[in-house]
């Protein structure tokens, strides 16, 4: 018996109509009168057109139901459409390159548009000028913080920005000296260990509590000891 695998068969291009639409539409190739072949061409559409009943009925959809009969012939189906035929060339349209930037940026972790905006502001000295810098001083140290995970020296980035701007812009290092206390780490507070109430006070262990449990012990052990005193005999309860 002869195995067929589908690696020996014919390629599927269009692999959403299955291999027996490719089949049919392959044996159209085989049909010489042209006007029978394009009467059978019209029934493959049709079979086409069952596994979508919803846009059959649509112009457009009919359109690429013949586009699609041409694929899976290679394109050399010869049939009397009512669409223009299509080429190979049109469907495979090359698309268009993309140009990307090439420029490199100098410090990665604070992004493209912080290097940008710092080359913009070189050469300016007015208040306004100051309060942006200040503004990416906070930004670069947060950008800084989320790379490197440790807040940088406030020298770190006054030195990034010179180095940025080629020591055009004029920097108020008093004032960015200034941001350290805006970028403290916060711990989250230890929990306090052992059971708690219902107010939120722990169950503080010592004396009391020692007592408390010998307490109960004795009743306990008293309780099962104990018994009643029946016509001048003692009866143990417990058994």
């Amino acid at each position: 018996m002869k195995k067929n695998y589908n690696y020996t068969r014919c390629k599927l291009f269009l692999p959403e109509y299955g291999r027996h639409i490719h089949e049919m539409v392959a044996s159209l190739l085989g049909i010489e009168d042209r006007r029978e072949r394009t009467r059978q061409a019209k029934a493959v559409i049709a079979v086409m057109g069952n596994l979508n009943p919803l846009l059959r009925d649509t112009a457009d959809f009919t359109h690429k139901l013949w586009d699609h009969l041409f694929i899976m012939s290679d394109f050399q189906l010869d049939v009397d459409s009512p669409y223009p035929r299509p080429t190979r060339q049109e469907l495979t349209v090359t698309p268009r390159r993309m140009h990307y930037s090439q420029r490199r940026i100098p410090f990665k972790h604070y992004g493209k548009y912080v290097d940008e905006m710092i080359r913009s502001l070189a050469g300016k000295s007015n208040p306004e000028v100051n309060r942006t810098v200040d503004n990416l001083a906070r930004f670069m140290r947060a950008k800084s913080y989320e790379y490197n995970q440790e807040h940088p020296s406030n020298e770190v980035i006054i030195k990034d920005i010179k180095r940025m701007s080629g020591g055009n812009i004029s920097i108020d290092e008093t004032a960015i000296n200034n941001l350290r206390s805006d970028y403290k780490q916060h711990f989250p507070a230890h929990s306090q260990k052992g059971p708690q109430r219902a107010g939120g006070r722990s169950v503080q262990k010592g004396r009391n509590n020692s007592r408390t449990r010998q307490g109960n012990h004795a009743q306990n052990h008293q309780g099962q000891h104990q018994g009643h005193v029946k016509n001048g005999r003692s009866y143990n309860s417990a058994k």
